[in-house]
């Protein structure tokens, strides 16, 4: 069973924020394999958390998380920002109009650095668009520990259209 943290206010209405959550959390499958919980989706950033389990472990001896669990779940919040972003901007649309505005964008290009072993229980995950063009949009990711200790940080490009 997932934990359910409320959504603060963000200006986006409850079914289009429900939509995104089902989208990321149960119909893109590796996401469910991640144990993906989005935990906050604002126009100027998302917020999600990983709890740590044994499918996850890319280290035996330490217990550390797998890199490509990282760099999975950094890329997923990304598009997740910029799928909100894109929520924003077209606000005059209706929430199902907006999602259709998603069925293009995919991953440019991926760098993800990491800066100290993924240790713990849980982990945070922020993602912030920093220039949502036409067709190109840039972001910025963050993986936390669950003291806030920065983990990887990443950068990437998503194509939009």
């Amino acid at each position: 069973m997932k934990h359910s943290a409320p959504f603060p206010a963000t200006g986006f209405e409850p079914e289009f924020i429900a939509a995104l959550k089902d989208i990321f959390e149960d119909k893109i499958a590796f996401n469910r394999v991640l144990g993906l919980e989005i935990t906050q989706i604002a126009p100027e950033r998302v917020t999600a958390r990983i709890a740590m389990k044994p499918e996850l472990i890319g280290h035996y001896g330490h217990q550390r998380i797998h890199g490509g669990v990282i760099s999975a779940g950094l890329d997923a919040m990304g598009g997740l920002a910029v799928m909100a972003a894109i929520g924003a901007r077209h606000m005059e649309e209706a929430p199902p109009q907006r999602l259709q505005r998603f069925a293009k964008l995919g991953t440019i290009d991926l760098r993800v650095d990491y800066l100290r072993p993924g240790i713990g229980a849980s982990f945070e995950l922020r993602a912030e668009v920093l220039r949502l063009g036409s067709r190109v949009a840039s972001t910025r990711m963050e993986f936390l520990d669950s003291q806030g200790k920065l983990l990887s940080s990443a950068a990437a490009a998503y194509i939009v259209s």
